[in-house]
């Protein structure tokens, strides 16, 4: 397969597993993480039960947790979509070792099965062990990760958004990997809020209760990593000032993040000679503006499930813009040819 072909089927991948990201924030935040209380099936079934005399027998089997079929429909798409992307990888890793000769790249393909295996371990954690926060947050992140190694797959073989970089530009390029590294940990944090129902903890904005900026907060009990097992953990356990703390870290971190990146895409936009690096930045400064909107919108409007879900997908944008970004400042891979040998990178200056 050429390396283009491959680069699309990577970008395919990626799209998939947006989606995937997309449906499990939908379904996180409609409160159906524990629409089936088992794993693989669903109340022991491949199809969530739906027909009277089906939910009557998964009532009978699973009396602590009656069935809710909109939500058991809700978390078995979503299992259904994840299994999907992760044959989709499967082959593209098959694809990669069948092709390495010709130049295929085998690494980060076999690292996406590897992860794409911890994520559905995650997923039946997320069940087995009644949504635990920090189970949640990481098989949040893993999607996230999942998304931004495929589209990093998909860039460096399909050789998107590829321009000279000048000696000047090139400085820049330590910044842009520390814009990443800021992203990632405000996603982390995101994440952390999200799972601990703690969106809300700051009903206000921009103070954060009754008007005070910095209320009394516990950082220690929000951020403790060790949650007692077997408790369900549906719609949070963690107490009023624990919360706080979650959502004000939150709200710092994506502060300092606005500042940076918008502080670091203005440099760019003056300093980019070529157009693909002064459109990458202005779509950053869009999807940054985006991103904190959305955020903003829902305190204000006190966190509708659209806004919320739209929240999670702006912090995938973000992700993959700065991503992108850091692909574009990079030195380009080799060029392979069909038969394996490398060749000079061909210079593609987007217009």
């Amino acid at each position: 397969m050429k390396r283009s072909r491959f680069a699309a089927l990577a970008a395919f991948a990626a799209l998939i597993t947006l989606a995937v990201v997309m449906l499990g924030a939908y379904v996180r935040l409609s409160h159906a993480g524990l629409g089936c209380p088992d794993w693989p099936g669903c109340y022991g079934r491949l199809i969530a039960p739906s027909q009277p005399q089906a939910v009557a027998e998964a009532n009978a089997a699973f009396p602590e947790r009656p069935v809710h079929s909109a939500k058991a429909w809700k978390e078995m798409v979503h299992r259904y979509l994840a299994s999907g992307l992760g044959l989709v990888i499967l082959v593209m890793a098959g694809i990669a070792w069948a092709g390495r000769r010709s130049g295929l790249p085998v690494g980060l393909p076999t690292l996406l099965v590897a992860l794409v295996i911890f994520q559905g371990l995650l997923g039946m954690w997320t069940v087995t062990l009644l949504v635990n926060p920090t189970i949640v947050t990481l098989h949040l992140v893993g999607g996230l990760a999942t998304l931004a190694l495929l589209w990093w797959l998909s860039l460096r073989q399909g050789r998107l958004f590829v321009a000279r970089v000048s000696p000047e530009l090139a400085r820049l390029r330590p910044w842009a990997w520390l814009g990443l590294g800021l992203v990632c940990a405000q996603v982390l944090l995101g994440g952390w809020t999200s799972t601990h129902y703690a969106a809300l903890a700051c009903p206000e904005f921009p103070t954060c209760q009754g008007g005070a900026w910095w209320p009394r907060a516990d950082f220690a009990a929000g951020f403790s990593l060790m949650r007692p097992m077997g408790l369900d953990y549906e719609g949070g356990l963690l107490d009023g000032p624990a919360r706080t703390a979650i959502h004000l870290t939150h709200r710092a971190g994506a502060l300092v993040v606005l500042l940076y990146l918008g502080i670091f895409a203005l440099v760019l936009v003056r300093r980019a000679g070529r157009p693909v690096h002064r459109r990458l930045a202005k779509a950053l400064v869009v999807v940054l503006a985006l991103q904190v909107g959305l955020g903003i919108a829902n305190v204000l409007a006190q966190l509708p499930l659209g806004l919320a879900v739209a929240h999670n997908g702006g912090a995938a944008l973000l992700l993959l813009t700065v991503l992108s970004l850091v692909h574009a400042l990079s030195p380009p891979p080799p060029a392979i040819t069909e038969a394996g040998a490398a060749g000079p990178a061909p210079r593609r200056d987007a217009a």
